[in-house]
């Protein structure tokens, strides 16, 4: 819990530095965040590649676990339809879109600000950062009380990236190759779902 705590510490950081601007733009606009995940990718390989009994443990999983983020998908928008009511200002579709973003926030809001406008593509923002910061903070808990898919299923599109070493640290490096599989599905359904909702 305590890494999920300094991983989203850092984040408020960076909100902190980019919002009173103490890095000059010449920094920030130089892909300076995908250098970072880049080298984060390398290490967890690294880790992945010193321990032996990786692939044994993959070549263990059940065939089941990739339909994980078809199960993914399906409750999302499962719980997107149940919330719906609730938000009497918004469309069974609206909502729906918002949800088929799936934690890839920087792609779905931009959708979504093109096809229905700022206001609810900040929402799509929001909302996708804080299924990421669950998927950070809760990591331990979903493991302890639902399972160690928990983790993977809320990290949704963000578990081949940035959710990614909490899900290999806390759901165990056997499911690496899973959140990996998940995370490049996901990230390829979002563009599909979020345009097919926005229509």
């Amino acid at each position: 819990m305590r890494g999920s705590v300094v991983i989203v510490s850092f984040f408020v950081l960076g909100v902190l530095v980019g919002y009173f601007e103490l890095l000059p733009l010449s920094v920030v606009d130089n892909d300076l965040a995908f250098y970072a995940l880049c080298g984060l990718m390398f290490f967890v390989g690294i880790s992945l590649g010193n321990d032996a009994n990786t692939l044994k443990r993959i070549k263990k999983l059940h065939s089941k676990y990739y339909l994980l983020p078809l199960a993914t998908v399906i409750g999302t928008l499962l719980g997107c339809a149940v919330v719906s009511p609730l938000l009497s200002s918004r469309s069974l579709m609206d909502v729906m879109a918002v949800g088929s973003g799936l934690g890839y926030y920087s792609l779905s809001s931009i959708f979504i600000t093109e096809c229905k406008g700022a206001e609810l593509g900040t929402v799509a923002l929001l909302s996708n950062i804080m299924r990421e910061l669950a998927a950070l903070l809760l990591a331990p808990l979903l493991v302890r009380y639902f399972g160690k898919l928990a983790p993977i299923a809320v990290g949704g599109a963000t578990t081949m990236d940035t959710t990614f070493p909490v899900i290999v640290k806390f759901s165990g490096k056997e499911f690496a190759v899973i959140a990996v599989f998940h995370g490049f599905v996901l990230d390829v359904s979002v563009p599909v779902l979020v345009t097919l909702f926005c229509l």
